[in-house]
């Protein structure tokens, strides 16, 4: 435990992210102060949203800027504790960022009691799962029998927010960037219709995917995918505004959506943000319904998994390029 490997961001992007925007350091191994504790990164999470840090969109994340530690969620293991609260060996869920060790705030911790493999703590059980529950049943409020369209539908939130909507008694529609992914929404996952976006024909598609409009679109793309959701939405439908991340990896994001707020109004849409944070008080509600789902047989657990500390920046590109299917985390230590 004589030193600690980090990853830098060497250079905030102008335009797409790439590997050589972060540099691999070695520091020495922090010493927690009082009320703080040692943690030892064993899984990091890979989210879309970390771009939107980089490009300071991100309110919650704070100004970007060079030469720091890139942050990101994690589990960790405690190595020492300067809190009452904690001691050596205890499983946390926590920010301790791309690198081996961190020693953070013992009030900023949640308590990890594993309820199935630890990465499931990042994904189905952890952030991944808290989304896509919250802001479905909360925000979206679906009724049996309608339909739900969810965008990014491979990806961690996504892939979630549709098997969720169909142990409901929706019908769920996924939009994604390839042929290959739609098909697999429909054969492992249970989507009722799958739409790649990317096609010359995809208002078409959408069109004929959702026969009956949509009563609940689950937003993580926005752009041109939004819109056209939109313009599908029935009265009353309700827009679930989760993640924006076809305009992360850009330096020229899209305008809005052509026809708002004329379809707001027209058709009384209530479209709503949320950040998961704000339900931290009933995690573990939602854990315990999604891991009793999971032993039922009812969901699935899809994850995409890298290897090592230094695959963070790999996996975070791939990832912005739709690499992914499922959740996407980094195995960083046992």
């Amino acid at each position: 435990m004589s030193t600690n490997r980090q990853i830098l961001v060497a250079e905030l992007p102008q335009g797409r992210l790439e590997e050589r925007h972060f540099r691999l350091h070695e520091a020495a191994v922090p010493e927690p102060a009082d009320g703080e504790v040692l943690c030892r990164t064993l899984e990091l999470s890979i989210d879309a949203a970390m771009r939107a840090g980089l490009q300071g969109s991100a309110s919650y994340a704070g100004k970007p800027t060079t030469d720091i530690v890139m942050g990101g969620g994690g589990i960790a293991r405690i190595e020492a504790s300067r809190h009452s609260n904690w001691k050596e060996g205890d499983l946390v869920s926590c920010r301790p960022g791309w690198q081996d060790y961190a020693a953070l705030p013992g009030d900023d911790l949640r308590r990890i009691t594993p309820l199935g493999p630890l990465s499931w703590e990042l994904g189905i059980l952890g952030g991944t799962g808290m989304t896509a529950y919250f802001g479905l049943f909360d925000v979206g409020r679906p009724e049996p029998g309608e339909t739900v369209l969810v965008s990014a539908a491979g990806g961690a939130v996504g892939s979630v927010v549709g098997q969720l909507a169909k142990i409901h008694g929706c019908r769920a529609v996924g939009t994604t960037g390839s042929d290959n992914k739609c098909a697999k929404l429909q054969s492992e996952l249970g989507f009722d219709a799958a739409v790649n976006y990317k096609s010359d024909d995809f208002r078409d598609e959408l069109k004929g995917a959702t026969p009956d409009g949509v009563d609940v679109y689950f937003d993580n793309t926005g752009g041109h995918v939004l819109g056209s959701a939109l313009f599908r939405a029935n009265q009353r439908g309700r827009i679930v505004c989760c993640g924006v991340v076809s305009q992360y990896d850009t330096s020229s994001p899209e305008g809005g959506p052509r026809g708002v707020p004329g379809l707001l109004v027209n058709k009384r849409l209530r479209m709503e943000g949320f950040l998961v944070f704000d339900y931290v008080d009933r995690y573990e509600e939602a854990r315990r319904q999604l891991a009793d789902w999971i032993e039922a047989g009812k969901l699935n657990v899809l994850e995409d998994r890298f290897d090592g500390l230094e695959s963070a920046p790999r996996a975070l590109v791939d990832l912005l390029a739709g690499g992914n299917l499922g959740k996407r985390s980094v195995h960083v230590a046992d």
